[in-house]
């Protein structure tokens, strides 16, 4: 059973739970870190609405004062959205934020060990962590992916950024026992793009094969079965029209590469580094396409949700 006095739920969030209503985990570093005040609690309302219209309760999750929280009222969003220095917490450093009673973002890897440990089925974000284009010589690797394989969560993403190695990504999920299937289509996402250029081996039409697909894994699961502890990785691309032009993308990346590499920067600086790179070689479009990846994500997890809740009755 879930420890609620570990981690703190909204009632709304504890109540959906209790009587296994559709909830959606929603992560919280792009509210803290990726936008600006007030554009970024104009965003996480429109996000609550969206998943909400969709039959589901929204489900933000950060750490307050501390406390590793679900489902945010007013005062600890506030927290989150108004404070430029709010750490960025990945799941290893949710002890540390709790032993010191400091504010935190998660990360998707906090948000799906977190949302996973109280029950919730559905998390939607907008990209995965990856493996680091040079990680032969940094090592450099997301904590999302050691995360998501023991973190029974079907994460709805538009697949990994363009920034980061997607092949060597893709073998370490498949490495990791990290279920992967594109929905609606047999190639893998690249977050501004809708082909990173790699295929998927499944791909599932609608959301009631995701949800038979959830129920399956968590049938496996509690049979003991090996290698079915860990997520099912739901890859949604962008409609065709709303990607990130190729040639502006490419010269972006091209670009911000070199300039990364001419300045010496390395490891976890080169992620936000790069996104502030991409918004600014692209005229701000690389943020519309990223609002609306999460804008749209959020509409299918919420509906999978639905689907898990009434296909478990």
């Amino acid at each position: 059973m879930p420890d609620f006095n570990t981690i703190t739920l909204s009632d709304e969030v504890r109540a959906a739970i209790n009587a296994g209503r559709p909830v959606v985990a929603l992560e919280s570093t792009l509210l803290a870190h990726g936008l600006s005040y007030p554009a970024n609690i104009e965003l996480a309302r429109e996000v609550d609405a969206i998943v909400r219209d969709a039959g589901a309760v929204p489900a933000t999750v950060a750490v307050i004062r501390g406390l590793p929280t679900i489902g945010l009222d007013d005062e600890a969003m506030a927290i989150l959205t108004q404070n430029p220095g709010i750490s960025k917490l990945s799941a290893r450093d949710l002890a540390i934020a709790m032993g010191t009673g400091i504010d935190g973002a998660t990360t998707v890897a906090s948000t799906a060990a977190l949302a996973a440990a109280v029950g919730i089925s559905v998390f939607a974000t907008g990209g995965l962590g990856g493996v680091h284009r040079d990680a032969r010589e940094s090592f450099d690797e997301s904590a999302d992916l050691a995360t998501l394989a023991r973190a029974p969560i079907v994460v709805v993403c538009a697949g990994v950024k363009s920034l980061l190695d997607i092949s060597a990504t893709l073998e370490r999920l498949e490495s990791l026992n990290v279920a992967v299937a594109g929905y609606r289509t047999n190639r893998f996402p690249g977050f501004y793009r809708r082909d990173s250029g790699y295929p998927v081996d499944w791909s599932l039409d609608n959301v009631a094969s995701v949800a038979r697909v959830a129920h399956a894994r968590t049938a496996l699961r509690r049979s003991g079965v090996a290698g079915a502890d860990g997520a099912l990785v739901l890859a949604n691309p962008l409609p065709e029209g709303s990607e990130l032009d190729a040639s502006v993308h490419d010269e972006a990346l091209a670009s911000g590469l070199a300039e990364a590499a001419r300045l010496g920067i390395r490891g976890k600086a080169v992620t936000p580094f790069l996104l502030g790179h991409f918004h600014a070689a692209t005229g701000g479009e690389s943020l519309r396409v990223n609002l609306e990846i999460i804008r749209r994500n959020a509409r299918l997890a919420a509906e999978i949700a639905v689907a898990i809740a009434e296909e478990g009755r």
